[in-house]
Formats: structure tokens, C-alpha cells, sequence
């Protein structure tokens, strides 16, 4: 059997939302304190994690893609010096069971606002599915702003009007993006075809400025907890998206606003926005069509440019935490407690992986 190498360690939760520095110094102590309590939940190597017994839906069951296993592939730590003199950091799991005689889907795992990019892996466990699916998926790092000695913690994505220190210095993360597709490709053999993104929070806002900004390389995006956080979406080729929001997120209200959770102040845009916006992008023929099934509400939208489609799934009663992640002793401080019964992870891979270019 292969063993899993790991280089890069720190599993943590995340919170989100818009600069302000009034609240800099609560966001601080919850990450510290989320980082402490990191040790009393299950790794990698647990079997099964609360997400994988969820019921999935229809739309994910005909993708026939395999529930995730346990990793036991490399996780490859690098780094790459961007075009604005910085050096950003990022780890990339290559599972045991990739073909090595075949192009294979690259998907780029999106972590939060204070979170990083293993906290990221951990919380969406992508890397389970990586291993059943085979296709690799990358975790890149934010930027930190080095409040506690170190800037492992409180990184942040410039997704447009939203968040913190990336925002405030105007980084620019299409960019960085870009290029670590290039070098992702350069060293394995990836599909472009396949090439897919996928965030929680600040990492959703960033997917959306991807599908938006970056539609020559980015395919398909996964939206979790997030919105579009930039004034115009005019992506140079169609992109399909699903997008996941709870009616109980207090980060990212579910009609636009300031939530009561929302740790850097400010306020943003209903998130039901940015998948309408998609549609339009995409000249979608057909829908909105309205479907309802227990605790979920999806929207969706089909007959769009080369085949793409639009999905925005509200589940009612979700938090702003990832559904059907594995739950962290502090997470309801900021987050709420993980929505049990919809596995985001395989919804979003499922979707994803049904829509190459």
C-alpha cells in the first residue's frame, strides 16, 4: 500500500467577511482558538466522515462518481514566485490511484477567510474523492497578515469587494491562480478541459471572480457559503456553476447584507445574484426551473452556451458552515454547526465533474 505523505499540517475553521479593523483583534483569538481545539477532531486517516452517510441527491447520483476513501496518496508542498514579487505557498494531494497513462481533472480547493489551505482539506476532505475518482486537487494559501508571529493563520482571497488583507492590498489572486494551473500542468499530465475551482466563503467569492476573470482556464466552479463579490461578470468562454447557500448563514445572509456572524463588518451582495448573473453570462435558453425536495430549494438553469448550466442550491436551516463537513468543537462560535444531511463535497464534485469543456 502507498503511504500518505503529508509536508504541511494546520487544520483549523473560518469565518469570513469584509476588512474592518474593529474586529481584527475577536477574528484573531477565534483562529487562535480554533487552532488550539484542531487536536480533539479526526484526520486523515478516519474512515468515514459525517458528510459521506448523507443522502445524495439525484443530480449527483446520475454522475456515478464514487464516494470518497481514505487517502493514501502524496501531498506535494511548493511554492511559486507570482508576477507582484511575493511568494505564495499551496500543497497539491496526487492520489495513489491517478492513471499515469491518462489526462486526468485538476480541481483547486478554495479555503475560507482566516483559514489556509490545509484547514481547507481537511474541512472538505476533496482528497477522499480525489483518491475514488482519481483527479487531482490542489489547496493554495491565501494572504496572511502576520498578526500572531506567523501568517499561517487569517488568510484572505482579493475576490472583488470582499476580503480583508488581500483586498486591502489589492493582491492579485486570478493571477496567482493562473499560474499555478500552469505549473500544475507543467508537472502532471491535466486535462484542461477539466479544470475546475471550488471554495467555502471568501474561497467561493474567489471561485466566482475565477469563472468570471479566468473562463480560459477555470470550466466549472463550486460555490459554498459565498457570492459574487465583483460589479461585472463577463467570462470570455461559458462556465458552469453550483452554488450552495443555507437560509441560516449568519456570515453571508441569504438576502444580501450584514450578518450577525459577519466578523470584519461590511456588508454583501444576495447570493442568488451572482448565479443569475452566471445565466445570463452563459445565455441560458431555459429556467429558471424550481424544484423542491425536503430541505432543499434548487434553482437551475440549462440550455446555456456549450452545454454549461447554472445550479443554485439553498438548503433550508444551513449555516455558513460547509455541509456535511466534520464539525470542530469552537465552529458554532462563527460558523454554526454543519448542515448533516448534504455532503457539499460530493454535490460539488459530482456537478463539477459532469461538466468538461
Amino acid at each position: 500500500m502507498n503511504e500518505r505523505r503529508t509536508t504541511l499540517a494546520g487544520p483549523g475553521h473560518v469565518g469570513d467577511g469584509r476588512s474592518h479593523p474593529a474586529a481584527v483583534v475577536v477574528f484573531v483569538v477565534f483562529v487562535l482558538l480554533a487552532a488550539a481545539a484542531c487536536g480533539a477532531r479526526s484526520g486523515h486517516g478516519a474512515t468515514s466522515a459525517p458528510g459521506d452517510t448523507a443522502e445524495i441527491t439525484p443530480e449527483a447520483a446520475a454522475a456515478h462518481i464514487e464516494r470518497g476513501i481514505e487517502p493514501v496518496g502524496q501531498v506535494v508542498a511548493g511554492s511559486i514566485e507570482t508576477t507582484d514579487g511575493r511568494t505564495r505557498s499551496y500543497h497539491l494531494y496526487v492520489p495513489a490511484s491517478l492513471p499515469s497513462d491518462a489526462p486526468v481533472p485538476l480541481l483547486v480547493g478554495l479555503h475560507g477567510g482566516g483559514g489556509w489551505g490545509t484547514q481547507f482539506e481537511d474541512n472538505s476532505r476533496f482528497d477522499r474523492l480525489a483518491e475514488a475518482n482519481g483527479f487531482l486537487v490542489v489547496y493554495p494559501d491565501g494572504v496572511g497578515v502576520s498578526l500572531i508571529g506567523e501568517d499561517d493563520h487569517l488568510r484572505t482571497w482579493n475576490a472583488g469587494t470582499c476580503c480583508g488583507q488581500a483586498e486591502k492590498d489589492g493582491i492579485d489572486d486570478v493571477a496567482f491562480i493562473s499560474q499555478l494551473i500552469d505549473q500544475i500542468e507543467a508537472d502532471h499530465h491535466v486535462d484542461p478541459s477539466r479544470v475546475y475551482a471550488a471554495g467555502h466563503s471568501n474561497g467561493a467569492m474567489l471561485s466566482y471572480r475565477l469563472a468570471c476573470e479566468l473562463s480560459d482556464k477555470i470550466v466549472a466552479v463550486g460555490i459554498v457559503s459565498g457570492a459574487l463579490e465583483i460589479d461585472s461578470c463577463t467570462p470570455a468562454k461559458p462556465v458552469s456553476v453550483i452554488q450552495i447557500n443555507g437560509t441560516a448563514d449568519d456570515n453571508v445572509p441569504i438576502d444580501g447584507g450584514r450578518g450577525s456572524r459577519t466578523l470584519s463588518g461590511g456588508s454583501h451582495p444576495p447570493p442568488r445574484d451572482g448565479a443569475d448573473a452566471i445565466a445570463r453570462a452563459d445565455a441560458c435558453a431555459d429556467g429558471p426551473e424550481v424544484g423542491v425536495r425536503g430541505d432543499l430549494t434548487t434553482t437551475s438553469w440549462t440550455g446555456c452556451a456549450d452545454g454549461t448550466d447554472v445550479r443554485y442550491v439553498v438548503i433550508d436551516g444551513s449555516p455558513h458552515a460547509w455541509p456535511g463537513s466534520v464539525g470542530r468543537p469552537l465552529s458554532g462560535l462563527t460558523v454554526g454547526t454543519p448542515y448533516p444531511d448534504y455532503d457539499a463535497s460530493f454535490e460539488v464534485w459530482a456537478f463539477l465533474s459532469s461538466h468538461p469543456r
